[in-house]
Formats: C-alpha cells, structure tokens, sequence
C-alpha cells in the first residue's frame, strides 16, 4: 500500500461506510467505482459479489432492505485498525427509531484489503452481532 493510501484510510472507510447509506442510485453507482478496484469483490455469509456491477447490485439491496426502510443506519465503531493494505472496521446497523433508536443491532468486522491507488480488491464481512429474530 502506498503512503498516501496510508494516510487516506480515514477517507475511505468514511466513504465505505457512507456508500450504504446512498440513497440516489447513480451516486451510489458512482461511489462503488470509487471505493473498489473494477475487479473488487466482497465476501459476506458464504455469498460473493465480484465487479462492479455485482457491488452495485448488492449495495443497492442492503440499502433497500435496511436503511431505505427507515429501520437502519449504517456507522462504523471509530476503531479502525491498518496493517499494511489492510484495514479493518467494526460496520454497524443501527435502529433509527423506536424505543431502541440508536442501539446497535448489527455488527460485523470488515477486512478491507486495498490496492495501491486505495480501492478495496476484497471485501471481507464477519458477522459478530447477527440482527435478532423477527
């Protein structure tokens, strides 16, 4: 990883974490291409998603599914930890409203593995706090 790649992990994982939260279909088409390398892939409960598109496929329906409903905002626990090309983030769901606004109610370690130019390759979630049953 290069030195400003380095010194721009802050920025990307702000970005990373704000890419969930898109609301606007081109923007987030457009924060995707930013945030991962056109052959990026992210690996989450045994599914994969490679490339572009298959990115902006999956960002799209996690924003569906939680944060456009009103249910969920995405943020991340502040620690974030780098080791080389590696960063590595606690993402979170948070309830956005009810008695349990603010609580988080999902949580799951992201390894982020990063190119020279500071695109994701691979994207790694580990769940740790799985959402409770409905």
């Amino acid at each position: 990883m290069s030195q400003s790649t380095a010194m721009d992990v802050d920025a990307i994982v702000q970005r990373y974490v704000a890419v969930w939260s898109e609301p606007d279909a081109a923007a987030r088409k457009r924060a995707v291409a930013e945030l991962w390398a056109p052959d990026g892939v992210e690996f989450v409960e045994g599914a994969q998603f490679r490339g572009h598109d298959g990115l902006v496929d999956r960002v799209a329906e996690a924003y569906g599914l939680f944060v456009g409903s009103g249910e969920y905002h995405v943020t991340h626990d502040r620690h974030v930890t780098v080791h080389d090309d590696i960063a590595v983030l606690t993402v979170q769901l948070r309830y956005a409203k009810g008695p349990r606004e603010g609580e988080v109610a999902w949580a799951a370690r992201a390894f982020l593995v990063l190119d020279d130019d500071g695109r994701i390759r691979q994207d790694y979630h580990l769940t740790v706090q799985p959402l409770p049953e409905a």
